[in-house]
């Protein structure tokens, strides 16, 4: 998942077809890449994670023709707002809350993979300058990722916070996209150059699950890779043709074409390594590798240049609660929101054992605005629509079924990520 960044058009026209489609794979192809080859082996094998991937993008898709129809009824032009206006002020309130807590979520996610980037830069440098293996490296305070982060933190990220107007930072939101790509062809390649790949390879259709629970909890993960809804809204309101059919197809291909990107990458990330991949495919590569440096700098920076961009939206929504409901002096909003942010986001980040935990737990929330808030926004549209009554009931049943099984994957996520914390504590 990378942030969504939408240029206005110059000549004042809205965004065409293929605009529109680039927009949101440029939102959907972002750090969740680093994690599908660990989820294709914990669910048990490339077979089992595609069908949960096919599974899926059907219901992806779903939500995203809900969030269309809602759409073209409400014509607002941000997610929450859509909600607000079809479901009502108290959910949409309650849209907002999750809005905020995702973007902090998505937050922690990225601290994790910069920390993540950073250790396997240190190994690397110290590749570069004594010429000795990673194993062999010591260990010294100063290279702990964690400190290296706090660093990356002060001088870099919460610098990059503070401004209200981050223009500059969308030349970089091109970043995210390139890093997608970039490793999708690095892992391909590497697939085939890598010698001891055998070694460590497992059956392609493994079926050793020990339970549907394996399969069940890549669910999340998968949600977050995807997780594009929150912006479709944005898109569909800059776009030309606001025809729901232009809508369905404009979803439906864009998913389609991530769903190759994914599927790929996690089947050959996958082959590589087998079940012995790290969470975060780049950590599984060695230090010295130098096709992957590259990856890790390509993500490194996309995710410092984007992380100001989710400040800056949960700053917004926070700032207009406040001057709406409390009249609240917007200044000392806008200064509590960023250090808090910040300083509670690194706090979190250095105690995540990797980013799969952190994934998994974002991907759970993610679920609210991909089946529960999409259904929600169904079943009050179909009330007020003049339509047959089997019609009616058809996309009730449906509604209901998206709302259940976004219950269902954030209520596992959520069980999972307590159950990890108790086991540590």
């Amino acid at each position: 998942m990378d942030v969504l960044s939408l240029d206005a058009d110059p000549a004042g026209r809205g965004l065409g077809t293929v605009g529109a489609m680039a927009i949101l794979m440029k939102t959907a192809l972002g750090a969740g890449l680093l994690n599908l080859p660990w989820a294709f082996g914990t669910s048990g094998g490339i077979r089992n994670a595609l069908t949960v991937e096919m599974v899926s993008v059907v219901f992806l898709i779903g939500g995203l023709v809900m969030l269309g129809y809602a759409f073209t009824l409400s014509g607002k032009s941000t997610y929450q707002a859509v909600v607000r206006d079809v479901c009502g002020p108290h959910i949409g309130k309650f849209c907002e809350i999750c809005y905020v807590l995702n973007l902090f979520m998505i937050s922690i996610s990225f601290l994790v993979v910069v920390a993540d980037q950073l250790q396997k830069l240190c190994a690397s440098l110290y590749i570069l300058i004594y010429g000795l293996p990673e194993s062999e490296m010591p260990y010294h305070w100063y290279t702990d990722q964690r400190f290296i982060l706090f660093l990356v933190c002060l001088f870099i990220i919460f610098p990059l916070s503070f401004p209200k107007d981050i223009e500059f930072l969308k030349y970089t939101s091109v970043l995210g996209t390139l890093a997608a790509s970039y490793l999708f062809v690095a892992v391909i390649v590497k697939y085939y150059i890598m010698e001891d790949r055998k070694s460590s390879i497992a059956p392609i259709y493994s079926s050793g699950v020990s339970s549907w629970a394996s399969v069940f909890s890549v669910f999340p993960t998968i949600c977050f890779a995807f997780q594009v809804h929150e912006s479709t809204i944005a898109v569909f309101s800059n776009m030309e043709n606001k025809k729901l059919s232009h809508l369905v197809f404009i979803s439906v291909v864009s998913m389609f074409i991530c769903l190759v990107f994914y599927s790929i990458t996690g089947t050959y990330g996958y082959l590589t390594f087998g079940k012995d991949v790290a969470p975060d495919i780049l950590m599984s590569y060695a230090g010295d590798d130098k096709v992957m440096i590259v990856a890790r700098l390509l993500f490194g920076i996309s995710i410092i240049s984007t992380f100001p961009i989710l400040v800056l939206l949960a700053r917004t929504v926070i700032e207009q609660h406040e001057l709406q409901h409390r009249g609240t002096e917007i200044t000392k909003t806008y200064m509590a929101v960023t250090v808090v942010w910040n300083v509670f986001a690194y706090l979190i980040a250095i105690f995540v054992p990797d980013i799969s935990k952190v994934f998994s737990a974002t991907g759970g929330i993610s679920a609210f605005f991909i089946f529960i808030f999409p259904g929600l926004c169904l079943i009050f549209s179909v009330q007020s629509e003049q339509m047959s009554p089997k019609l009616r009931v058809l996309l009730t049943v449906w509604a209901v079924i998206t709302l259940l099984c976004g219950s269902f994957i954030f209520g596992q996520a959520m069980s999972i990520s307590i159950l990890q914390l108790i086991k540590k504590i």
